[in-house]
C-alpha cells in the first residue's frame, strides 16, 4: 500500500525508525483472504494494543519497548491501516473490526489477554470485550476514548463530523493533513519529538482506511456495547483536548469501570508518556493475572 511521505523534522524520527525495525518489526498474517499487519515484542502475559484513528502499530513503540520487558506485546495495524487489507464493507461497524481481531488473536494463538483500545480503537475493544468471544479479555484498559457518534442524540454532530473529516481528507491529502491536525495530539509542553513521531504516524495513513475508520467513528456508540463482565479502567491526558477528561469520566462511569488521569499528557498519551503509560499497562496485566479489581 502506498503512504503518503513525511519529511517534516526526519533527524528527530530517524532514530525511532530504526529503533522500529530492530525491536518492534512488523509481521503479516493471511486471515479469510485478508492480509494482517501487526507488530511483536516481547514474552509473557499477552497484552493487545488498537491505535486511534490518526495512528498505526508503530505509534505504541517506546510504550512496548518497556513493557515488552515482561509481556507479549501486540500491536496491530487496524484493517485499512498500514500494510493491513481493508473491510469489505464501505461503511463497516465495530462487529467488523471486531471479527477481524478474532482472526488475528486465532492465528497467533492468543486465548486471553487484556486488551487496550487507544482513542478510535476503544471502541473495537468495547465490541470485542462484550461480544461471543468476552472470556479472552482478562481486562480491558481504555485510554483516551472515543465514544462515536453513532447515537441518536449526536444525529448533528455526526454529520458535522463526517463532512469535516471528509472534506480535510479530499481538500489537504493525508500529508498536509497530518502537518495541521497532529498539534492537536499533544499537551503544549510536548517534545519536539514526541510532535514529529504523532505526525510521522499520521502521515502513513491510507485513504481508504482512513474512510472506513470515520464510518466507524460516526456510526458507531461505543456505550451500545456495554455492560462489561470484565474489569475495565480508563484513562485520559489531563491536557487531552480531543477525548476531554470530563467525557472520559462520562465513559467510566457508564461503564463500571475506573478512571486516572495522565499528567503532562494530551490525546496521545501512549507517545508523549509511554514510559507512564506502560506502567499502568504493566499493572493491568499484573491485576489480571490476580482477578483483582481497582
Amino acid at each position: 500500500m502506498s503512504h503518503a511521505i513525511d519529511n517534516r523534522a526526519p533527524s528527530l524520527t530517524a532514530d525511532l525508525q530504526a529503533q522500529l525495525a530492530l525491536h518492534f518489526p512488523q509481521r503479516l498474517l493471511e486471515i479469510a483472504g485478508a492480509r494482517q499487519a501487526f507488530r511483536e515484542c516481547g514474552s509473557g502475559p499477552a497484552i493487545v494494543l488498537l491505535h486511534g484513528i490518526g495512528s498505526g502499530s508503530a505509534s505504541w513503540l517506546e510504550l512496548a519497548q518497556e513493557l515488552g520487558r515482561s509481556a507479549r506485546v501486540i500491536a496491530w495495524d487496524a484493517p485499512g491501516y498500514g500494510d493491513s487489507s481493508p473491510l469489505r464493507a464501505l461503511a463497516p461497524d465495530a462487529s467488523d473490526y471486531a471479527e477481524r481481531l478474532l482472526q488475528m488473536l486465532d492465528a497467533l494463538g492468543i486465548q486471553r489477554c487484556v486488551l487496550v483500545g487507544h482513542s478510535l480503537g476503544a471502541i473495537t475493544a468495547v465490541a470485542f470485550a462484550s461480544g461471543v468471544q468476552q472470556q479472552r479479555i482478562s481486562r480491558l484498559v481504555l485510554i483516551s476514548p472515543a465514544q462515536g457518534y453513532g447515537h441518536p442524540s449526536r444525529a448533528l454532530q455526526r454529520q458535522e463530523v463526517r463532512s469535516k473529516r471528509l472534506h480535510a481528507l479530499e481538500q489537504l491529502g493525508i500529508h498536509h493533513m497530518a502537518e495541521q491536525r497532529s498539534p492537536y495530539m499533544l499537551s503544549p509542553a510536548a517534545s519536539p519529538k514526541a510532535q514529529a513521531w504523532v505526525q510521522w504516524n499520521m502521515a502513513r495513513l491510507n485513504t481508504d482506511g482512513y474512510r472506513q475508520a470515520i464510518e466507524l467513528l460516526c456510526g458507531e456508540d461505543l456505550l451500545r456495547h456495554a455492560p462489561l463482565s470484565m474489569p475495565c479502567e480508563v484513562h485520559c491526558g489531563e491536557a487531552d483536548g480531543i477525548t476531554s477528561p470530563e467525557s472520559c469520566l462520562t465513559l467510566a462511569n457508564a461503564l463500571g469501570g475506573t478512571f486516572n488521569l495522565i499528567a503532562d499528557a494530551g490525546h496521545a498519551s501512549p507517545i508523549e508518556q509511554p514510559c507512564v503509560v506502560a506502567g499502568r499497562l504493566a499493572f493491568a496485566i499484573k491485576e489480571s493475572l490476580t482477578g483483582a479489581s481497582l
